[in-house]
C-alpha cells in the first residue's frame, strides 16, 4: 500500500496530487520518487524516457515499488504521434488512417492491442485519441491525428477507440475539448481562435466527446483555444463556463479532467504556469498535464506551491483542489483494478483475428511472421495500414522492378510529433528493393535537388500534407515535368487531387503506414 511521508499536510498533497509531470531519464529520479512518497500521484512519460519495453517495464516497477497505484501517463496515439516506438515508428497506423478504413471492429482491436502493450509496460493511462474533427485542413497541428472530416464517422471511431484501449485496462483520455480541428493555429506555439457559433460546435465539435463519455472514457483533455461563441475571455483549459457549466452539467461527464500540457505557449506565455494551473483547477480540471519542456523538481515545486498559495489566498477553493485530487486518486484506482499483474501481462491476449473487422480477420492470420512480427496479434497495425491505402494508376504508370530514387520532401514537423521519429518508405524499399537511395529535401529548391540527386534512377517522391506547402507543391510540379514516372506518395492528408505514374494515399506516416506503400510500390 501507498504509504504517504509523515509531516505532507494534506493540502500539499492534494496539491501534488494534481501534477503530471514527466521527468528526464529513462530510470526515476530521487527526487521524483521522492514526491510519490509525498503525495504525487501521476507521471508522464514522453519519448526520452523510452529505450526499449523491458526498459520501460522496469522504470513502470520502479515507480511503483514507491506508490503501487501511481498513474503512469503516455501520449501514444499510434500513426505519427508515438512514444513506444519513438525511434522507430509506430506499428499501428494513426486515427486519419482508421477513418478512411472507416471499420469500427478494426478501430477497437488496433486500440485494444495499442493499450494491451502500454499495459504490459506498466503504463496505465493513455493520453488518446483525438477526438477533433479536421474540419480546416490548413490545421498545423491535428491533420492525420484526426479520424477524419466526417462528424459522424470521428464520433463512432472515437468511441470505438476508447472501448478498445480501455477493455486493455488502460484508461482513455479523450482530447481536445471542446475540439481543436477548425484552428489553423498550434497552440504548442500561440492561442488558437475558433470562430464557430454555438449551434455549429454543438453539431459539429461536441459530438465525438458524446460518444467518448457515452463510451466510458475515463479522461478528456482539454484545449487551449479560445471559443468566443462558449467563452469569449478564458481559453478552454481556464474556462469554468466550458470545463464545469458544459462537460461536466451539460454533457454529463463525471471523469477526470487533465489539461493538455501547461507549459504550451497559448498558456505559459499568457499567464504563466503557476497562474494558468491556478486557473485551470479552479474552473473545472483536476490533473495539469506538465514535462513535455518542463521535466525537473523546480516546477513541480512551483506548481504545488503555486496552488497551496492560492487556497491560502482565497483565490482557489480548497474544496475545490480536494476534489480534483479525489478524482485523480479515484482514476488511479481504477487502474490498479484492472491492470494485468506481471505474471500475466505476457499473456494478456488481444481480440482473435475473426474479431477485427469484416475484412481484416483472414489477413491477420495471413500476416504472421511478417516484418511487424511473428504473432498475428501484433499485426493488426498493419493489416489496418493496408487497408488504409488509396491507391491510383496513372497514365505513366510502370511497375518499380529496380532500386528506385526516394526523395522525402521533408516539412518541419509540429511539436506533438516531433521530429526525432523516422518516416517515409525508403527503409522498408531497401528491404525489398536492395539499392535503393534515399535523400532529404526542403524549401524552394527541393525539387531540382531531388532531381540532380536521383540520376538516372527512377523517383518515388514522398511527401506530407503538399496541400499546405506551397514549395512542396512546386517540387512536385518540376519533379512530375521532368520525370513523368515518378511515384508520389503522400503520408499526410490527401487534399490535392492523385499525381504521378503511381499515387499513394497512406493517411498516415507510421512506420507500418511506410511499410504498406513500399509493398504497393515493389509489388508485393
Amino acid at each position: 500500500m501507498t504509504t504517504i511521508a509523515s509531516g505532507t499536510d494534506t493540502l500539499t498533497r492534494d496539491a501534488l496530487a494534481v501534477l503530471q509531470p514527466g521527468f528526464t531519464g529513462t530510470s526515476a529520479p530521487s527526487w521524483l520518487l521522492r514526491r510519490l512518497g509525498e503525495g504525487l500521484a501521476s507521471v508522464g512519460l514522453f519519448g526520452r524516457n523510452i529505450a526499449t519495453p523491458a526498459q520501460v517495464a522496469a522504470l513502470t516497477a520502479q515507480l511503483r515499488a514507491e506508490r503501487d497505484d501511481v498513474l503512469v501517463a503516455i501520449d501514444e496515439e499510434g500513426g505519427d504521434v508515438t512514444r513506444l516506438e519513438v525511434r522507430t515508428g509506430s506499428s499501428f497506423p494513426g486515427n486519419h488512417a482508421l477513418g478512411a478504413v472507416d471499420d469500427t471492429e478494426l478501430t477497437e482491436a488496433v486500440a485494444h492491442e495499442l493499450g494491451r502493450r502500454l499495459a504490459a509496460s506498466g503504463v496505465n493511462l493513455n493520453w488518446a485519441p483525438s477526438a477533433d474533427i479536421n474540419s480546416n485542413f490548413d490545421n498545423p497541428v491535428i491533420g492525420v491525428r484526426s479520424f477524419g472530416a466526417d462528424t459522424s464517422l470521428v464520433a463512432r471511431h472515437t468511441a470505438a477507440y476508447v472501448s478498445g484501449l480501455q477493455s486493455a485496462g488502460v484508461a482513455a483520455c479523450t482530447k481536445h475539448f471542446p475540439g481543436h480541428g477548425d484552428t489553423a493555429v498550434d497552440s504548442h506555439h500561440a492561442m488558437p481562435r475558433i470562430d464557430a457559433d454555438l449551434s455549429v460546435l454543438e453539431s459539429r465539435e461536441l459530438v465525438p466527446f458524446r460518444a467518448a463519455i457515452e463510451a466510458g472514457t475515463r479522461a478528456v483533455m482539454s484545449a487551449h483555444i479560445l471559443v468566443p461563441a462558449l467563452d469569449p475571455v478564458h481559453p478552454a483549459t481556464l474556462s469554468r463556463r466550458i470545463l464545469t457549466g458544459l462537460l461536466r452539467e451539460e454533457l454529463g461527464y463525471d471523469g477526470l479532467i487533465v489539461t493538455d500540457g501547461i507549459e504550451m505557449q497559448a498558456i505559459s506565455a499568457t499567464y504563466g504556469i503557476e497562474r494558468g494551473s491556478v486557473l485551470a483547477i479552479a474552473a473545472g480540471a483536476d490533473a495539469i498535464c506538465v514535462g513535455g519542456g518542463l521535466s525537473d523538481e523546480p516546477t513541480v515545486l512551483r506548481l504545488r506551491d503555486a496552488l497551496v498559495a492560492a487556497v491560502r489566498a482565497g483565490e482557489l477553493p480548497e474544496e475545490r483542489l480536494a476534489d480534483a485530487a479525489a478524482r485523480v486518486r479515484a482514476l488511479a484506482s481504477w487502474t490498479a483494478s484492472t491492470q494485468p499483474t506481471p505474471s500475466t501481462r505476457s499473456s494478456a491476449r488481444s481480440p482473435s483475428p475473426s474479431s477485427v473487422g469484416s475484412a481484416a480477420g483472414s489477413e491477420v492470420a495471413a500476416a504472421a511472421g511478417s516484418a511487424v512480427g511473428s504473432d498475428a496479434r501484433t499485426d493488426v497495425g498493419l493489416v489496418a495500414a493496408r487497408r488504409a491505402l488509396t491507391v491510383t494508376r496513372g497514365a505513366h504508370f510502370a511497375p518499380v522492378t529496380e532500386a528506385p530514387y526516394v526523395a522525402a520532401l521533408t516539412p518541419v514537423a509540429n511539436i506533438a510529433v516531433g521530429d526525432e521519429t523516422p518516416w517515409g518508405v525508403a527503409a522498408e524499399l531497401r528491404r525489398m528493393l536492395p539499392g535503393t537511395e534515399t535523400g532529404s529535401f526542403t524549401g524552394e529548391r527541393a525539387g531540382a535537388e531531388a532531381l540532380a540527386a536521383a540520376g538516372s534512377r527512377r523517383v518515388v517522391a514522398v511527401v506530407r500534407d503538399a496541400h499546405r506547402h506551397t514549395w512542396m507543391a512546386e517540387a512536385l510540379d518540376i519533379l512530375l515535368a521532368a520525370r513523368p514516372d515518378t511515384v508520389v506518395v503522400e503520408m499526410g492528408v490527401p487534399q490535392s487531387p492523385p499525381r504521378g505514374a503511381l499515387h499513394i494515399a497512406t493517411h498516415g506516416a507510421a512506420r507500418v503506414c511506410g511499410l504498406a506503400a513500399a509493398e504497393a510500390i515493389a509489388g508485393a
